[in-house]
Order: structure tokens, then sequence, then C-alpha cells
């Protein structure tokens, strides 16, 4: 194996073990719940947004190591960042994980541990669960699924 491989195996264990931001932000604002059926990956996201602005961001639920892994490292990434950042984010982590390429400019960040997953299709759904419900809490929705 590699030694990038392997480092970003040991991110990904490393958030799936000890995941950052879980539970609920003080004064959040806005929040969503994500279901995989397929898998029974279960997210909530919730943040604390002022202006245009995330100012934090926590997850909760169940999931495998992938989803529960991209929820704690999308946490951290989004944290500080302007809406319209955010959904350049979440595209870019999209194309990331499903072709395994970054757009150059990209400010994925550890986010690229993810780039492997393209060799998945069926994990694609267990990385992006989180950043759907993301996605769904800043628009005012209050759930989505994969299928």
């Amino acid at each position: 194996m590699s030694e990038l491989r392997e480092l970003y195996q040991s991110v990904i264990i490393d958030h799936n073990k000890s995941p950052r931001n879980r539970g609920e932000p003080e004064g959040a604002n806005r929040r969503a719940e994500g279901h995989n059926p397929l898998c029974g990956d279960h997210v909530i996201v919730s943040a604390r947004v002022s202006g245009d602005r995330i100012e934090a961001a926590g997850f909760d639920g169940r999931g495998c190591a992938i989803s529960t892994a991209s929820a704690s490292l999308m946490t951290e990434a989004v944290r500080g960042r302007a809406q319209a950042d955010v959904k350049q984010l979440f595209e870019d982590f999209h194309r990331l994980v499903t072709t395994g390429e970054a757009r150059p400019d990209s400010e994925l960040g550890k986010l690229e541990v993810f780039a492997g997953v393209h060799e998945f299709p069926l994990r694609v759904k267990c990385a992006t669960l989180c950043w759907h419900a993301l996605r769904a809490a800043l628009e005012g929705g209050e759930s989505v699924s994969t299928e």
C-alpha cells in the first residue's frame, strides 16, 4: 500500500474513531437530517449561521466509517466559510469522490483523503450524505435521502 493511501486511511480511521464536532453547536439555527436507506447511515447536521457565514457546524447520528469521517471532516472544513464557498466546496468534494480528481484550485485540504472513494461507487453516497444534509439545512430543508 502506498504511503499516501496509508495516510488517507489513518485520517479516515481517526475521524471515525474520534469524530470532531459531534453534537449540535450552541445557538444552532439550521438543521436537517440525511438518510441512506441502502446502508442505514443516518445523520443530523446542524449549523449556526450568522449573515452568510457558517460560524459552527456539528453532526450526530450513526453510520459507517466513511460517513462518520466525512461528517467530521466536513464540519471542520465549513467553519468560518461563506455559504457560497461551502457550496463550491461541496461541488469540489463531489467531483473528488466520483472521479478521484480535484479541481486544481480547489480548497479541499484534508477532504482529499476521500479521493479513493471513487473506486467504490456505492460508498459515494456514504461520503456525501452529510454534505447533502448540510445543503438542505442551509436552504431551509428538513431532510434528504440518497434514494
